[in-house]
């Protein structure tokens, strides 16, 4: 499978990428700037060696051309975006992993967009392809170094069963990871603005917090049954 990072060259974009290419997925890293992606892209290959990660830089157009294209934007201009390439997204799986907050006083307070989430709103704008909503929770410091085992549950919601269980085989193929169904789209409010909680705990206690979920077997699959 080849993965394409939109708007890849921001911090959880490129440990995304990072993670992906190393395990063994080829990336399209994409920018606005397609120069820029290249660099990014260098930067994680020369960074890597050893694992000779398949991470290449692209502008944005290429990287949703990829079989599932992830969008990385930043929140605020993540629905324009992909309005803009709502033709290449079409048919295609797209992954939004966006969280809207704003800092009030001393801490985060999630941003509910009109129709709930910001993973509903894209789907709103490109209504051909298939959205899920996950990889909120990741921090994107440590999920960068790929050399340090991070363990999470990572929460997926999708209206389309198939997208969802694509979504989950993407986030399983990161050691580590377990992907977990949690809802259709509606529940991606909830899922969205727990990020800001999230932040809110690891400002406070100076931690970089994964979330994880007990009760699980080890047959358990995040897959649609």
């Amino acid at each position: 499978m080849d993965v394409g990072i939109v708007g890849g060259t921001g911090p959880a974009g490129r440990a995304l990428a990072a993670r992906l290419a190393a395990s063994g997925k080829t990336v399209i890293l994409g920018s606005r700037d397609a120069a820029r992606a290249a660099g990014v892209a260098n930067e994680l290959v020369e960074r890597w060696p050893a694992h000779k990660l398949a991470i290449s830089g692209e502008g944005n157009e290429m990287a949703a051309t990829a079989e599932v294209v992830v969008l990385a934007t930043a929140f605020d201009a993540i629905v324009e975006t992909a309005g803009a390439l709502a033709s290449k997204l079409k048919g295609r799986v797209v992954v939004s992993m966006a969280n809207g907050m704003v800092r009030v006083g001393h801490e985060f307070e999630p941003i509910i967009p009109a129709r709930g989430s910001i993973a509903a709103t894209v789907q709103a704008v490109v209504p051909q392809s298939r959205v899920t909503a996950a990889l909120h929770h990741l921090p994107a410091g440590r999920f960068a170094e790929i050399d340090r085992p991070l363990e999470a549950e990572v929460l997926v919601c999708a209206d389309d069963d198939e997208a969802a269980d694509i979504t989950v085989d993407l986030v399983e193929s990161i050691p580590g990871l377990k992907g977990v169904r949690c809802g259709t789209l509606s529940a991606a409010t909830a899922l969205e603005a727990l990020t800001a909680v999230l932040v809110n705990v690891n400002v406070r206690y100076k931690v970089h917090t994964t979330l994880r979920l007990t009760g699980f077997s080890s047959t358990d699959s995040g897959r649609n049954k």
